[in-house]
């Protein structure tokens, strides 16, 4: 009898020693992925901030072309307004006169 307590004490020191050697992996297993969970969350939001400033340039330029055509096609415009005054603006005021006296 006493033979099969020693055997069951062995056997239960045994148990808690794998209990133990688990608890010991699984704290280490969890601070392992905790580091790679940083790591991780680290590399994507540089890798976010990356793509945001590339969309943030490509936009910039997007707007900065859109900005000069819009611009040349308002100094043409004005060229034109400027043009046709100059062409006729003796025109426009014989009837903008010929209005006035008019009524």
């Amino acid at each position: 009898m006493d033979i099969v307590i020693d055997k069951l004490s062995e056997i239960e020191e045994a148990a808690d020693a794998i209990m133990d050697e688990a608890g010991v992996r699984k704290k280490a297993f969890a601070v392992e992925m905790e580091k790679r969970t940083a790591s991780f969350d680290a590399e994507l939001e540089k890798e976010t901030a990356e793509e945001i400033a590339r969309i943030q340039k490509e936009k910039e330029a997007d707007m900065n072309v859109l900005l000069a055509k819009q611009t040349a096609e308002y100094k043409a415009l004005l060229e034109e307004l400027d043009e046709n005054y100059n062409q006729c603006h003796e025109s426009y005021v014989k009837a903008l006169f010929q209005q006035m006296i008019k009524e």
